[in-house]
């Protein structure tokens, strides 16, 4: 068996060390929970191994039993590694203590699939980021088992964060980002007071006020202020979330949208200011722009957009927690016209997440910038982490519109909405050659893929004529691909 990533099903090992989670014990300690942490690897020669945090001494890391009890003798060159947890990075444990992700760089594994970030202050993604570093493919656990694995260590995540706005730590002993690092010439002035304190109060574990001691000490574990020789200054990101005008030291992070319809009507806006303000200020001109109707049907007037408005909250606040902020002219584009609603953002997807994932919106959550999305969803500018492609994924079923087709065409992410299905979906032609029940017929297989022809018939009720024409339609045109032959043949998108 081959530890080739396309090649072992990764479904089945992802189930395997969510099965080992389970069997974690607990530690015998009152000052925290610990979490429930399941591992397996998968060796070149076909040789699995499981392990699970606790299984042979009390909080004993899964990663540990398992490279250094169960596979010490082992060569693990070319191994493939699945933990439900993000690896602890270097600084996490004592001094004297080898981190989980220096073991795995150590004994040469070369793929890692992780269930979910470790959320406290001294992993925080550079568990992953030290793996990637060197040389370490990282990967993520499928969004659904992601939520299973959050489910079951809900206590232990609850208590992270607590400990992360509470961490008495060095918080200078490793940047995840440059928009961590101090912007000299800045000041506590250039906050803007007003935003910060909104964002204080809507934090139930923040008991403290602005400028406080608790305050500085907070928003410096946060990555919002740094220590300089004895004074504190805002990061990059503090500039960006709570900045008076970010604009000054990050002249690209604006929002830019334009609106045009047949009617030659025309409207062009940039937005500026801190980012949670331009999520705010770009959803109320979208709301403006793309119209409404009202609804009487129960007694009491309703309005209803010409367009979900959620779905395009989602997006506006996507862009702006997951774009990169380093890409020179790089900013976000909002376009409205008769057919579509583009959302447009620098930077690709993140490195552990592929493409064709995005493309299919079951992409696994992790965040690009989470110092950002963190204050997103305490603002309640974004739902639930993962939830959003959720919303985007229900468009056919709750509104009868067409998915979004998502493409990198560097340096921008798009995701491009179609007000009304037949619009056409792209610039290279193919999806304007393509009738209604074709569209929802790729979208279908978009979402779902593989996909027999069967399925096809009974969840789009075609006919197997027609369900043959539209496969057929489909691969002529190059959008999806046949694959196998006689009763096991399946039909994916490209």
């Amino acid at each position: 068996m081959s530890s080739d990533n396309n090649i072992i099903n990764t479904r089945d090992f992802m189930q395997r060390a969510v099965e080992a989670m389970r069997k974690s014990i607990g530690e015998n300690r009152t000052d925290k929970v610990s979490p429930l942490v399941g591992a397996v690897a998968v060796l070149p020669n076909g040789r699995i191994e499981t392990a699970f945090r606790g299984e042979f001494s009390d909080g004993e890391h899964a990663e540990y039993t398992l490279l250094e009890r169960r596979l010490i003798s082992d060569n693990l060159a070319g191994a493939t590694l699945f933990c439900t947890l993000e690896p602890c990075a270097p600084g996490a444990r004592s001094k004297s203590k080898t981190s989980c992700a220096e073991r795995i760089v150590n004994r040469r594994i070369s793929h890692v699939w992780v269930g979910i970030e470790d959320p406290d202050p001294l992993v925080d993604s550079r568990g992953i980021q030290y793996l990637q570093e060197h040389g370490v493919s990282v990967e993520m656990f499928d969004r659904d088992l992601q939520e299973e694995i959050r489910k079951i260590n809900m206590e232990f995540i609850k208590g992270a964060e607590v400990r992360a706005s509470q961490f008495q730590g060095d918080s200078d002993f490793f940047h995840t980002s440059e928009l961590e690092k101090p912007i000299s010439n800045t000041s506590l002035n250039d906050f803007n007071t007003q935003e910060i304190e909104e964002f204080i109060n809507k934090v139930e574990e923040f008991n403290f006020k602005y400028k406080s001691e608790d305050f500085i000490r907070v928003f410096t574990q946060l990555r919002y202020l740094a220590k300089v020789d004895d004074k504190y200054y805002p990061t990059g990101l503090g500039i960006l979330l709570f900045g008076t005008y970010p604009q000054i030291f990050f002249p690209n992070a604006v929002i830019r949208a334009t609106y045009k319809n047949t009617g030659k009507n025309e409207d062009i806006e940039t937005f500026s200011g801190s980012l949670p303000k331009q999520a705010e200020e770009s959803y109320k001109w979208f709301k403006r722009m793309i119209g409404k109707q009202g609804d009487r049907t129960d007694a009491k007037r309703k309005d209803i957009y010409n367009y979900p408005t959620d779905v395009i909250r989602e997006s506006i606040n996507n862009a702006l927690a997951h774009r990169s902020y380093d890409i020179e002219g790089g900013s976000i584009h909002l376009i409205i016209n008769d057919d579509m609603i583009e959302v447009k953002s620098p930077g690709g997807p993140v490195k552990a997440i592929k493409m064709e994932r995005m493309q299919k919106l079951d992409a696994p959550y992790l965040s690009k910038n989470p110092k950002i999305t963190y204050v997103f969803e305490k603002l309640d500018l974004s739902e639930s982490r993962g939830l959003g492609f959720e919303t985007i994924r229900n468009l056919p079923l709750k509104h009868n519109l067409p998915l979004p087709v998502v493409s990198f065409d560097n340096p921008f992410l798009s995701f491009i909405y179609l007000r009304a299905y037949g619009n056409g979906k792209s610039n290279d032609g193919q999806f304007d050659k393509l009738s209604v029940s074709e569209t929802k017929g790729y979208d279908y297989i978009r979402l779902n893929s593989p996909i027999t022809r069967k399925l096809y018939e009974e969840n789009l009720g075609v006919s197997s004529m027609t369900a043959n024409r539209h496969i057929g339609r489909l691969i002529t045109l190059g959008l999806i691909k046949k694959v196998g032959t006689g009763p096991k043949t399946t039909y994916e998108v490209l």
